[in-house]
C-alpha cells in the first residue's frame, strides 16, 4: 500500500515539473556549434529514461507524444531508420527549504523607551521547513549513425503541487524546452 501511495504521489509531483510552463520553468539549451542541422530530415524516439524514480504509463506516453509532436511540427518525419535519435530523461531530487524568522522584544536599551543606557533585549527564532521536489526534463537529440549528441534542451522546476491539466501542461513544457531546436533555423514548414 505504501509503495502504491508513493508511486501516485511521485507521479503527481513529477507532473508539475514537466507539465508546467509557468515562469518558474527554467529552460536552457546547448548544441554542437559545428553541426549542420540542414541534412537531418527523420527521427526516432528512444525510450524515456528515468533516474531513481518512476512515473505512470499515462505520463510517459504524454511526454513521448509531446516530443514527437514537436519534432513533426518542425518538419521531421518519424521513421524506423532515422537520421536523428531523440531521448527524454527525467530527474527528480528531494529538497528542503528552511526559512528562519527572528522576533525581538525587550525593555530598554539606548533606543528603546522606558530606560536609559544598556538594557536587555530578548527574542526567539522560528524555523519553517518545506519539502519539495526539484525536477528536470532533459530532451537530447543525437545523430543516429554516430551517436554524437547534437542538441540538448533542459527544463528545470521546483515542484510543490501537481498540474490541473497534465495533457496541456506537458505539451506546453516540451514546447518551451524544444523552442530552440533546431538551432539557427526557423521552424521547418
Amino acid at each position: 500500500m505504501k509503495k502504491t501511495v508513493f508511486a501516485y504521489s511521485l507521479t503527481a509531483v513529477l507532473l508539475l515539473l514537466i507539465v508546467s510552463c509557468e515562469p518558474s520553468l527554467k529552460v536552457t539549451s546547448d548544441y554542437d556549434k559545428s553541426a549542420n542541422f540542414q541534412p537531418y530530415k527523420t527521427f526516432r524516439m528512444a525510450q524515456l529514461t528515468m533516474q531513481n524514480q518512476t512515473i505512470n504509463q499515462l505520463n510517459q506516453t504524454r511526454i513521448i507524444n509531446a516530443v514527437k509532436s514537436e519534432m513533426v511540427k518542425k518538419g521531421f518525419q518519424e521513421v524506423a531508420d532515422p537520421d536523428l535519435e531523440v531521448n527524454a530523461v527525467i530527474i527528480l531530487e528531494d529538497k528542503k527549504s528552511v526559512t528562519a524568522n527572528t522576533n525581538y522584544y525587550g525593555y530598554g536599551g539606548y533606543y528603546r523607551p522606558y530606560a536609559w543606557g544598556g538594557g536587555m533585549a530578548s527574542g526567539y527564532t522560528t524555523y519553517s521547513v518545506e519539502d519539495y521536489k526539484a525536477g528536470s526534463l532533459i530532451i537530447e537529440v543525437a545523430d543516429a549513425k554516430t551517436k554524437k549528441l547534437l542538441w540538448e534542451g533542459i527544463g528545470n522546476k521546483d515542484i510543490d503541487k501537481p498540474a490541473k491539466d497534465p495533457d496541456a501542461a506537458i505539451k506546453a513544457a516540451v514546447t518551451s524546452i524544444m523552442a530552440s531546436f533546431p538551432p539557427g533555423q526557423a521552424k521547418k514548414k
